[in-house]
């Protein structure tokens, strides 16, 4: 994987084969910055990476100059990875929580401009994700909730949803506050 934009970029990262995740795609990383760029300025936001996996979408993030960026997966293994990862490209503005997204987005009561989640296709429930999201009110207004996801899901009926981009076998469908 490499880091596209911002103060690392053209960076090489090697994650090890060990880990168990899926990557998003150089294709769909580089998308999903193309449009996130048009609605936000990279340096005045606050980001929640769910499933953060190789650490991937938080170094895009902490390259670009967030004002920070929390990574939450629950495998030691990627935890340890990204805090190294981090702190090899000295990333002040990254954070590492080993813990359950689910039970993160129902506890926390931090406020996010973008929160990202790219779980494992195979888990179930990820419904109950985006009501937390929303139920907790975790997105400042104007905030968007982007969901990597199999072509199964079908998020257009939420009265948050804004829209379904698909790249590929990539999916993202992106959900607002629009306070």
């Amino acid at each position: 994987m490499r880091i596209i934009q911002g103060k690392n970029k053209g960076r090489h990262i090697q994650a090890p084969a060990s880990l168990p995740v899926r990557p998003t795609t150089d294709l769909g990383k580089e998308s999903l910055f193309n449009i996130l760029n048009n609605y936000f300025f990279f340096d005045r936001i606050t980001v929640l990476d769910l499933f953060a996996g190789t650490g991937n979408i938080s170094y895009e993030f902490a390259s670009r100059g967030a004002i920070s960026v929390t990574a939450v997966d629950n495998y030691q293994g990627c935890t340890d990875f990204i805090r190294k990862t981090a702190e090899k490209l000295q990333f002040d503005n990254l954070s590492v929580i080993r813990g359950d997204a689910f039970a993160f987005v129902e506890r926390s009561r931090q406020k996010f401009d973008v929160i990202f989640a790219d779980p494992p296709y195979e888990l179930q429930g990820l419904e109950k994700l985006v009501e937390h999201v929303f139920t907790n009110q975790l997105l400042n207004p104007g905030g968007w909730l982007v969901l990597e996801h199999p072509r199964e899901y079908d998020f257009s009926q939420h009265p948050n949803f804004y829209e379904h981009r698909k790249y590929g076998k990539l999916n993202f469908s992106v959900l607002v506050n629009f306070e």
